[in-house]
């Protein structure tokens, strides 16, 4: 089962969670920002090391200061109308955050925001149904996987999307 909640991700009691980061992974605003803010400065100097990451991609750091023990830093699609491969690449952001953290067996549980959907201005019931998928599908291999929302509007979407 997926569980959506309506919370703080940088305060996730998981294994991993994912960052909405951008290409350079020098942190920013959003999500991105909270999550640098919250795990300290060790974590820009760690992800800054493995950047730049391209769209579609996902590198993996120490969760540092936070709860998660690791961070998964993916890049997504920026909104440019939805004409130019948008949906495709949200979709690959979302299969190699699974890739990645399936290449550390100890990450058993992982929290993701709703990807692309802030600043980069992927609609949200688009994005949330790609990442539903791609929960789904990956379930198995998980104990928990948590789709985290930061607003009400994000929450309702997702659990419309689930009660389907």
């Amino acid at each position: 089962m997926i569980e959506i909640v309506q919370a703080d991700i940088t305060r996730l009691r998981v294994d991993a969670i994912v960052n909405a980061a951008n290409s350079a992974l020098a942190g920013g605003g959003g999500v991105d920002g909270a999550i640098h803010r919250a795990a300290g400065p060790r974590l820009a100097e760690a992800s800054i090391r493995l950047a730049p990451c391209p769209p579609g991609e996902a590198v993996i750091t120490p969760g540092f200061d936070l709860p998660a023990r690791y961070v998964i830093h993916a890049v997504g699609p920026v909104w440019r109308g939805g004409q130019h491969g948008e949906a495709e690449l949200l979709r690959r952001t979302y299969a190699s955050c699974f890739r990645v953290a399936g290449g550390e067996p100890s990450i058993r549980s992982i929290a993701f925001p709703a990807i692309s959907t802030g600043v980069y201005g992927f609609p949200r019931e688009q994005a949330a149904r790609i990442a539903i998928v791609a929960m789904k599908a990956h379930l198995p291999e998980f104990d928990r996987i948590v789709a985290c929302a930061f607003d009400g509007a994000t929450l309702a979407t997702y659990l419309d999307l689930l009660s389907d």
